[in-house]
């Protein structure tokens, strides 16, 4: 009797833990982070596909589309979900975005159907991180001309990393070396950044030559994909480019404008000149009638006219 009793148990034991079919995940996230959880199944008329969180249904979603919900429309105890959950309504995968410290425990995938059923178990640890990596956003500032590096920390050789610039891509690294692309490689409209983008070693994005043009949003996005889950993490950096004292001019135009300086102060200092040597020679002589001092008149202005028109034509000469 007591030797059928032990069978007994063990046969129970075996149901539960093996039979059941049952797999456990362990997964480690950072605060901030997005984890998907993928149920590897594409769902059809007759499946149901409900997630738990500690036994506390959080998601649903029917084969037919007919029916699906998540956090508070699901269950009123899901207040701390709000507005976070995410259901593929092809593969009834769940994601779950901006990741908190109270969303650490486990969670369950229940799929039914009438052939089969499929059960998945996610053990979720959500870690802290510093007050400087909470920091949604990393401001950067240089000058004209510099390069600036963005540095994506923490990301590995086996991660998809995505740069985005004011919602556009502009690269995209992957785990092969030759699937990497910038600029205009990953996208037509990246002109701007042609033959400037320079992937380091470490994942990081560097440009050359900054222009002001490229001040802006930049977008790093790092998805990280293991067994049966994805995680996503975003960071943001915020680009000034000062331009550089000047930069508003080219040399050639700078300089033709120094020479018209010079030259006009050196015409209006031979002017005085004469004219205070003219008056000290001057002799008494009878009055100029009016219509001569009026030819001297259109004559000087002649002479401004040409003076200007000479200094127009050496200035675009320079350019």
């Amino acid at each position: 009797m007591t030797l059928l009793f032990y069978l007994l148990a063990l046969f129970l034991i075996f149901i539960d833990n093996g039979a059941s079919g049952v797999d456990t995940y362990e997964v480690s996230v950072k605060e901030r982070d997005s984890v998907i959880f993928h149920t590897g199944v594409e769902t059809n008329q007759q499946e149901v596909i409900k997630w738990y969180f500690n036994d506390i249904r959080i998601a649903e979603i029917t084969g037919d589309l007919s029916y699906s919900c998540t956090d508070i429309r699901c269950n009123e105890g899901t207040e701390g979900f709000r507005d976070r959950l995410k259901l593929d309504h092809q593969t009834g995968s769940l994601t779950i975005t901006n990741t908190r410290n109270t969303d650490s425990g486990l969670y369950e995938l229940r799929s039914i159907s009438s052939s089969s059923s499929t059960d998945k178990t996610f053990n979720v640890t959500v870690n802290g991180v510093s007050a400087a990596e909470r920091d949604e956003m990393k401001i950067i500032s240089v000058k004209e001309g510099e390069s600036v590096t963005l540095d994506p920390d923490d990301a590995k050789t086996s991660d998809v990393i995505t740069w985005f610039f004011n919602g556009t891509c502009i690269a995209k690294i992957t785990e092969d070396p030759n699937k990497i692309c910038t600029d205009v490689q990953s996208n037509q409209s990246n002109e701007i950044f042609r033959d400037r983008l320079k992937v380091n070693q470490n994942w990081s994005l560097t440009m050359m030559n900054s222009r002001t043009t490229d001040s802006g949003l930049y977008k790093l996005q790092i998805n990280s994909s293991r067994n049966s889950f994805s995680i996503s993490r975003i960071k943001i950096f915020s680009v000034s480019v000062i331009a550089a004292p000047g930069s508003g001019l080219s040399s050639g135009a700078v300089a033709g404008i120094v020479v018209a300086v010079v030259l006009l102060v050196a015409v209006v200092t031979v002017g005085v000149i004469y004219r205070r040597r003219r008056s000290h020679t001057a002799v008494p002589q009878t009055p100029t009638p009016h219509h001569e001092m009026a030819g001297t008149g259109a004559g000087a202005k002649y002479v401004g006219y040409s003076f200007v028109f000479g200094l127009y034509r050496y200035q675009g000469s320079l350019r």
